[in-house]
């Protein structure tokens, strides 16, 4: 980035947060930050915690958007002319419509109310190939149900929660991974957290958390369960915490929960 005078970054979560675990000391990260314009973050939702240290150290707003590849690929994105909302992933592009869905197909209508994101315009596919049953199941009246969980303010604008599939639900409660992770990225010795649920005899899930800690950073499991117990309620803390040195990771670099899993 220094020597190539790079102005423009998109990338992954994953390559956000390598990013700023190579900005070492050897590293003229002055002159990156002079260069660097625009950031973009897309394949996943990037913790605000990560926002805020690249907006620390390289002075400038990751912008995130959001799409599948139903939906070739981009259906929402944030407005680089209005004000920043970290951990949005804006509105929808032009000719694109989204709403919020409950399972039934009826529609969230409520701000701040969690539903399924649907998605209808001209980039949606017109099915999968050779798969009548599961473009009946994804595709209705030209609507597409994504499977990703979210919320919409009162201005419109659009904030993942989780995968549908991701969420644990342990002693009869909700509990979004997500939210799980975006406070575990606060404390200092965190690098790095995913957060998945585990078959527990008696509550149906526990809560899991999988944590690359800092550089350098003497962080125990039970500190972690300790801190976390304090930060947030009783059913949506980790009891289990398994310090590592990587995740699994796809090409693009999205973490692989299936496999912690």
């Amino acid at each position: 980035m220094s020597r190539e005078v790079i102005t423009f970054f998109a990338g992954v979560p994953t390559m956000w947060w390598g990013l700023l675990n190579a900005l070492t000391d050897d590293v003229d990260v002055r002159r990156i930050a002079d260069n660097l314009r625009i950031g973009i973050s897309g394949g996943a939702a990037l913790p605000v915690e990560i926002i805020n240290r690249v907006e620390q150290r390289l002075g400038v707003t990751v912008l995130e958007g959001y799409g599948l590849s139903e939906t070739s690929p981009v259906a929402t994105f944030s407005d680089p002319r209005l004000p920043s909302r970290p951990g949005s992933i804006g509105v929808p592009i032009w000719g694109v419509e989204l709403k919020l869905i409950r399972p039934d197909w009826t529609e969230v209508t409520g701000a701040g109310e969690v539903g399924e994101i649907a998605i209808r315009g001209h980039n949606v596919m017109k099915g999968y190939y050779n798969r009548p049953e599961a473009t009946a199941e994804a595709i209705r009246d030209g609507w597409f149900r994504t499977g990703d969980l979210a919320r919409r303010d009162e201005d419109g604008f659009y904030s993942i929660v989780d995968r549908a599939k991701d969420l644990i639900i342990r002693g009869g409660f909700n509990v979004y991974p997500r939210e799980v992770e975006e406070v575990l990225h606060i404390h200092p010795a965190v690098s790095l957290a995913a957060v998945i649920g585990v078959p527990h005899h008696s509550h149906g899930e526990e809560i899991k958390a999988f944590v690359i800690p800092e550089k350098d950073a003497a962080l125990t499991a039970d500190e972690l369960v300790a801190w976390g117990r304090e930060q947030m309620a009783s059913y949506k803390y980790p009891r289990i915490v398994e310090i590592v040195s990587s995740l699994p990771m796809t090409g693009s670099g999205k973490i692989l929960k299936r496999r912690l899993a």
